[in-house]
């Protein structure tokens, strides 16, 4: 599904409250949220059909996501329909410094566990259908791992240098996409492997 998203600046938060975390770790409330911040303003219809679920169902996960603050209400060109909207384009879970609220920090690793999960369930459904897709996307797609030797510092750097390549492209953002552009999912996992010394 293709969209034509409305200009928005970047909006990235940090959410370290225990009780907005909790709120977000549910796995439809999960999915209603990447809903809203891959594919832009949705009703309540759109975003059932697109998770599987009821429009009831999820009209009232989004009233919770919004009572949290994480989505508000879109513009509604005839009031009958109601959109909803992310508030953020990238969001943080837990505190900056994870000693300063145990309880905080222990919800965002739950948050995190679960968002993991969703990840790798998108990207299976993604090689699944792999083949199915124009040849294009076939050739623009890409499905790999790499073992690297580099120092923190060096990986920090690595990082940060892919964000800002990303960065013009979150679809959130993004103004003015050639009219063929599509919503694609890139994820960027790096850490220290955990077999190591």
């Amino acid at each position: 599904m293709s969209f034509i998203p409305r200009e928005v600046g970047e909006r990235r938060h940090r959410i370290s409250d225990p009780t907005a975390l909790r709120a977000l770790a549910h796995p439809l409330r999960l999915a209603l949220l990447d809903r809203l911040m891959s594919f832009g303003e949705q009703t309540a219809a759109q975003c059932a059909q697109a998770v599987g679920s009821t429009a009831s169902n999820c009209s009232y996960h989004l009233r919770a996501l919004a009572r949290a603050g994480l989505v508000e209400p879109g513009s509604s060109g005839d009031r009958r329909e109601r959109p909803w909207r992310a508030t953020s384009t990238g969001l943080e879970f837990g505190p900056a410094d994870p000693s300063s609220s145990p309880a905080a920090a222990d919800a965002a690793r739950a948050l995190e566990e679960l968002s993991l999960v969703r990840d790798e369930q998108l990207t299976r459904r993604a090689r699944r259908r792999h083949e199915a897709q124009p040849a294009d996307w076939r050739q623009a797609e890409a499905f790999n791992s790499y073992a690297l030797r580099l120092s923190a510092s060096e990986l920090s750097q690595l990082v940060d240098e892919i964000d800002r390549l990303v960065r013009p492209f979150i679809a959130m953002t993004r103004a003015k996409a050639p009219g063929d552009a599509d919503v694609a999912s890139l994820r960027l996992l790096a850490f220290r492997h955990p077999q190591s010394s």
